[in-house]
């Protein structure tokens, strides 16, 4: 089955990229898609796409083929998500992309028989390029399942997982790692100028150095450690390298994704 219509809450960055994907891939028309944005700057950039705008619930009429999307702060969502609970007791389904917030938070606003999708999509989504995870509620039927998932792809790739405690790894992994990324490119830059190399040269070496090798990673067979093994010849200049890397970049890693995943888990509470 295909998505009939989606009410979308919020259209901030990450609201209004997964937008401009449905739309530009063809997954939804225009028509199909009520936007409610109380910001008139960001609800005006939700209507150059041609959808419809509004700037408060009550201006919609609930129904149960509506697939309503909650694309709001996780400080805020159970008050806007309460706003909706028409849309609930009409039979529609949620998806929520807030971070750290238990489907137990929105059953809670919008009655315990809801059907409650999580995703945490990450900002490569903007270009068609992101990680979306996903978790339904037993309340979630099947079709409908399959259906968000086609339209959540149309932004990326789509993973599901059965457990939900495993959302608070999923935000720190794939929804906070861009940011890892950007940094070591910014990293590589600023190594690259200490070595003497002008500031344009350095950053287009670094961005185009990670991108490579992130597309190489990703079109290989084989696995990143395989790659790495490829281009690093015995007593070389990589190998010089990844005697002063492989040691702490593995524990620093390993930190950083306790601490983004320490902090999904308070978000939740």
């Amino acid at each position: 089955m295909a998505v009939k219509r989606v009410v979308l809450v919020g259209c901030g960055n990450m609201g209004r990229a997964m937008l401009k994907g449905w739309i530009e891939a063809g997954r939804l028309k225009p028509e199909q898609v009520d936007v409610v944005e109380p910001s008139e700057e960001l609800l005006a950039r939700a209507g150059e796409l041609g959808v419809n705008t509004l700037s408060a619930a009550d201006e919609l009429s609930p129904s149960a083929d509506a697939i309503v999307i909650l694309a709001v702060k996780p400080q805020v969502i159970a008050e806007v998500a309460s706003n909706y609970r028409g849309y609930a007791q009409a039979g529609a389904t949620f998806v929520s992309i807030a971070a750290g917030t238990p489907v137990s938070t929105l059953e809670g606003a919008l009655g315990a028989n809801t059907a409650i999708i999580r995703c945490m999509p990450n900002t490569p989504a903007a270009i068609g390029k992101g990680m979306m995870v996903v978790y339904a509620n037993a309340h979630v039927a099947p079709a409908i399942l399959e259906a968000v998932k086609l339209l959540l792809s149309a932004s990326g790739m789509v993973e599901t997982i059965d457990d939900e405690e495993l959302m608070h790894a999923v935000t720190a992994l794939s929804g906070s790692g861009p940011a890892y990324l950007f940094h070591f490119i910014e990293c590589l830059t600023a190594a690259g100028e200490k070595a003497g190399l002008p500031s344009k040269t350095a950053a287009k070496l670094a961005m185009q150095t990670a991108c490579g090798a992130a597309s190489l990673a990703a079109a290989s067979e084989d696995p990143p450690s395989r790659l790495r093994e490829q281009v690093t010849s015995p007593n070389g200049t990589t190998a010089a390298a990844l005697d002063v890397l492989m040691g702490p970049m593995g524990k620093l890693v390993d930190e950083a994704i306790e601490a983004a995943r320490a902090r999904s888990l308070e978000l939740g509470k």
